[in-house]
C-alpha cells in the first residue's frame, strides 16, 4: 500500500521556495505521494456558509510540474482536478506533458465539482457535468493512445487530429473522486482507481469496495486492476488509532492512502498547527508510526 500526503498550502502559503522544500521534505520523509487539489475560482460565501471563499489552490499542472523537477523519486496525483471545467483535450495534453517531463510519476484524479460559481466563471454548464465527464475521459485515453484520432460524439468532435507528446505508456492513469450514485459505474468502465473520502473505517467502506469490485467484474474487467486510495486524518487521534486504521485499510484492499492534515470533514479531523513546519512533523510522526504495515 502506498502512503502519501495532501498538500497543506491553504495553510503554509504557496511561495515557491515553500513549495519545493515541502515536497522534498516529503519525499525523504518517505512518502510515496504528494497530492493536489484544485479549484480555480473561489466564490464568496454566504453568511454562516461552509463553501471555501478565498482559499489558495495553486493549478495542479504547474504545481506539479515544478515539484517533479524538485523531485526524484515522489509521485504526483491531482486530487481532484475538476475536470468538466475544462477542455478534454487541453487535458489531455497537460497530462501527457506532466506524464513526460516527470517521467511517469503523474495519476489523474478526476472529479465533476460541486459549485456552480465555477462553471458559471469558466464558460461551462454545471447541470451536464457528469455526462460530459463520462466522454471527456473517453476521449483522453483514445488520445493518449493514438498520433491522431477521430470521435464524433454528444460533445466532442476531433477531426484527424492528436496531441505529441503522448504518454510513454500510452496511457495515463485516471482516478475518479466523489460519491455520487453514478460514480461507481463509471470507474467500473474506464477508471484505474476510485479516492473516496466519505468512509470511516468501518463495514459501509468494505460494503462499497464489494460492489465496486462486482460492477468491475461486469464491466469484463479485472478488479484486481482498479485501485483504491483512501483519505485518513491524524488531528484527533494516536499513534496507536493511526495504526489500526491501516491496518484495517490494508486488509481491505485499498492500494493507496492519503494522509490529510488539513481536511476537516465528516469524519476527519485537521491538525491544530498551521505552520509548514507543524504540518512537516505530523506527517513524520505518522510517517514513523504506520511505515512496517504498509
Amino acid at each position: 500500500m502506498q502512503l502519501g500526503a495532501l498538500v497543506p498550502f491553504n495553510d503554509t502559503g504557496g511561495e515557491a521556495s515553500l513549495v519545493r522544500d515541502f515536497a522534498l521534505n516529503v519525499e525523504a520523509l518517505g512518502y510515496d505521494f504528494l497530492e493536489a487539489p484544485d479549484h480555480v475560482l473561489g466564490g464568496r460565501p454566504e453568511p454562516g456558509a461552509t463553501a471555501f471563499a478565498d482559499g489558495m489552490y495553486h493549478d495542479p499542472f504547474v504545481l506539479l510540474g515544478y515539484l517533479a523537477a524538485c523531485t526524484t523519486r515522489l509521485e504526483f496525483s491531482t486530487g481532484v482536478l475538476i475536470l468538466p471545467q475544462r477542455q478534454t483535450a487541453l487535458v489531455a495534453k497537460q497530462a501527457a506533458c506532466l506524464d513526460v517531463l516527470s517521467g511517469g510519476r503523474f495519476r489523474l484524479g478526476i472529479g465533476v465539482g460541486w459549485n456552480p460559481v465555477e462553471f458559471t466563471g469558466l464558460n461551462e454548464n454545471f447541470h451536464n457535468r457528469g455526462r460530459r465527464s463520462e466522454e471527456q475521459v473517453q476521449v483522453m485515453q483514445a488520445l493518449w493512445t493514438a498520433p491522431h484520432i477521430n470521435y464524433q460524439g454528444r460533445y466532442h468532435t476531433i477531426d484527424d487530429a492528436g496531441i505529441n507528446p503522448r504518454p510513454a505508456a500510452r496511457r495515463i492513469p485516471v482516478w475518479y473522486g466523489g460519491h455520487h450514485e453514478h460514480t461507481l459505474p463509471r470507474i467500473a468502465k474506464w477508471g484505474d482507481g476510485w479516492m473516496p473520502n466519505a468512509y470511516p473505517p468501518d463495514q459501509a467502506a468494505l460494503d462499497i469496495f464489494t460492489t465496486l469490485r462486482k460492477l468491475t467484474e461486469e464491466a469484463g474487467r479485472d478488479p484486481a486492476a482498479v485501485g483504491i486510495e483512501v483519505w485518513t486524518s491524524c488531528g484527533d487521534t494516536t499513534e496507536a488509532d493511526w495504526r489500526k486504521e491501516v491496518a484495517f485499510w490494508k486488509q481491505a484492499g485499498a492500494s493507496h492512502i492519503c494522509l490529510t492534515t488539513t481536511f476537516n470533514r465528516r469524519h476527519h479531523h485537521r491538525i491544530a498547527g498551521k505552520t509548514a513546519a507543524d504540518h512537516l512533523a505530523v506527517l513524520k510522526r505518522y510517517h514513523a508510526a504506520v511505515a512496517d504495515l504498509l
